[in-house]
């Protein structure tokens, strides 16, 4: 056939004037093609690649998650994360519907490893009083595990471990070199650039009277510096629990390694309104320009949304927005902290924390709470499982069974946590050029981030002064996005129009459910210092009218709770919208993120009902919004 061809080709030629018979180089061609490349893609420079991963996973190796059970360690993480079956510590084969791109796995740095040596008896454990008898016990199993488990983790939470228990496992001890050497070792060996990225990262776990302060270390570089200094701790007399302390350790880390690191904080619900300060800290140490500037520095993220409750508002600090109420956990940390009182709330919640942050800015000349959104899992297992009908638990004790939902999660005085109430969440999408750990690691620092409940929709926010409905139309958004404005973790400076326009994109998770909703949340600060905040929608599906109260209704509901199921004949594929800020007010600095609402589908308690045959607890919310949440663009005025 080529033949043929080819000799077709040559009589055609022979038949030709002469002069139709050159056959132009390559060289002259190139002068057909003067100016810009035809090929839109062609030297194309933003992100184009969203890249899906977990920044907050435990194995084993983290005190907590093997007292509930977690025998396994990295290779279990890293291989489910990438793709490949595994077997979960309560013998179940699980495996993603898809892998992930990247993952950090951050086991608490505290005591981190020592669950082994416990279970193995060793020497230096059963030398402690507490040692030994946490030992016994856990090896006894049963009720006595569980109860050494709780003492444990009470011991710790106070400040009342044995001091031999906290030296051999934090930094100077041989045992804990040896334990941070296999963490540094397993992400170097799963790390896959182009394919899979294994981070190298912690979680330091500071706990006031066991308020949460806790924040994840990750790190841009490799083994070779991430040997160089050991994790940072917070049981005295090694370490500490304020977050300043922890800055001066990154500070310590970038000086030491010539490498690169940031910190981001998370579950603020459980913090007893301690997470964001606006007079002073936990402390007592008053919130000033030292604390202001080190906490923007270093911490460019916070997580919107994980097992332990949705953390981007609450329906008392937002009573206008009806989807505020979704995943609340606000009863604080009920095992180790006093009880939750309404005051707090503001100090917990990621879009309070970006409203105080300008305040913050107007006293002190610097946003401290001006942070990207990642979604995560903290999950205990080794599992980063997001999905509702793939959903392995907070840990092994909540993997799947006919009665995790039908008993408490946390039972104590103070309050109950019921099994129903733990959240199959979340994951974070990372604009980036390529999966590696330097590309990653660089989105995440401008923030070019957005967090989801779990499904993997495709989102695309920008801002900038003249996007038209044509920019969307286009199908290529974000030609004109970077080419005139923002994207999502960027800022808009000095007004150069009426009012800033955002175009913002979202198609839906190929395997997931429809769109109901796309939505922009504004927050801003008036010129006498007052804070408000507004939720527009801005594009939804199946032709609803907008009511006079600016209401659009709901999108209806196709879940089937008999068969753990429903259909996407409602809400839409892909939603999309270029809106103008209709009350902007050039003199007054804000902030506006977008928020993906998909139409309601079936949550985990029912695949859990269907599957094992139960009843589903009453009080258990069964149908919900999986939603995502991009990182703001925030707007200065100028001066």
């Amino acid at each position: 056939m080529i033949l043929r061809s080819s000799v077709a080709v040559f009589a055609i030629l022979a038949v030709l004037p002469a002069s139709a018979q050159f056959v132009p180089s390559s060289e002259s061609l190139q002068g057909l093609y003067p100016g810009k490349a035809y090929s839109p893609y062609a030297k194309r420079s933003f992100p184009s690649f969203v890249y899906w991963g977990d920044t907050h996973l435990h194995t084993g190796y983290s005190m907590d998650a093997g007292l509930f059970g977690n025998t396994t360690g990295h290779d279990t993480a890293y291989r489910f994360a990438r793709g490949e079956e595994v077997m979960a510590a309560s013998g179940q084969p699980v495996k993603l519907s898809r892998p992930l791109d990247w993952l950090v796995l951050t086991d608490h740095s505290d005591g981190m490893g020592m669950i082994f040596d416990l279970q193995a008896g060793k020497p230096n454990v059963m030398a402690s009083e507490q040692g030994r008898r946490w030992s016994e016990a856990l090896n006894q199993g049963g009720e006595a595990s569980a109860a050494a488990a709780l003492d444990l983790i009470g011991n710790f939470s106070q400040g009342t471990m044995d001091e031999s228990l906290i030296l051999d496992y934090s930094p100077g001890s041989p045992i804990y070199a040896s334990v941070w050497e296999t963490v540094v070792e397993k992400a170097e060996e799963y790390n896959d650039p182009g394919t899979f990225t294994a981070f190298i990262g912690y979680e330091w776990t500071s706990l006031d009277k066991g308020n949460n302060l806790h924040r994840n270390v990750v790190m841009r570089d490799n083994g070779d510096r991430a040997l160089m200094v050991e994790p940072m701790v917070t049981q005295a007399p090694v370490g500490s629990t304020d977050p300043l302390d922890l800055y001066d350790w990154l500070q310590t880390y970038e000086d030491k390694t010539g490498g690169q690191v940031f910190a981001l904080a998370h579950n603020g619900n459980l913090s007893n309104g301690i997470m964001f300060p606006t007079d002073k800290q936990f402390t007592g140490k008053a919130i000033d320009e030292d604390y202001v500037r080190l906490r923007d520095k270093w911490e460019p993220l916070y997580e919107f949304t994980q097992i332990k409750g949705d953390g981007e508002t609450h329906p008392v600090l937002s009573p206008d927005d009806p989807f505020a109420d979704y995943e609340t956990w606000d009863a604080g940390n009920l095992d180790l902290s006093a009880s939750k009182t309404e005051d707090m709330l503001k100090h917990e919640y990621a879009r309070e924390a970006l409203k105080q942050g300008m305040a913050l800015q107007k006293k002190l000349g610097i946003n401290p709470y001006k942070f990207g959104a990642v979604g995560s899992t903290d999950s205990h297992t080794s599992l980063a499982t997001a999905g509702s009908d793939n959903y392995f638990g907070k840990a092994t004790n909540a993997e799947p069974s006919p009665t995790r939902m039908q008993h408490p999660f946390t039972k104590t005085e103070n309050g109950t946590f019921e099994g129903y109430e733990l959240v199959a969440s979340g994951y974070t999408g990372v604009w980036a050029e390529e999966n590696t750990r330097k590309s990653l690691w660089d989105a995440m620092v401008r923030k070019e981030t957005y967090a989801t409940t779990g499904p993997r929709m495709m989102v695309r926010f920008f801002g900038g002064w003249d996007f038209t409905e044509n920019d969307l139309r286009s199908r290529q958004p974000a030609f004109a996005g970077y080419g005139r404005g923002v994207p999502m973790g960027g800022d808009l400076t000095g007004a150069k129009g009426d009012a800033p326009t955002f175009m913002v994109y979202a198609l839906r998770d190929p395997i997931g459910a429809n769109l109901d909703r796309v939505q922009i949340v504004k927050g801003w600060m008036d010129v006498d210092g007052g804070l408000h905040e507004k939720v527009y929608d801005v594009a939804w599906s199946d032709g609803r009218e907008m009511g006079a109260d600016g209401q659009v209704p709901p999108v209806g509901d196709t879940v089937n709770l008999e068969m753990a199921s429903f259909t996407n004949s409602i809400g839409a594929a892909e939603l999309g919208a270029v809106w103008t800020d209709p009350e902007f007010d050039a003199a007054q600095q804000a902030f506006y993120y977008a928020r993906v609402l998909e139409i309601p589908t079936p949550r985990w308690v029912v695949y859990d009902a269907v599957r094992f045959g139960v009843e589903i607890p009453e009080g258990a919310t069964k149908v919900h919004q999986e939603r995502g949440y991009t990182s703001p663009i925030w707007y200065e005025p100028e001066g």
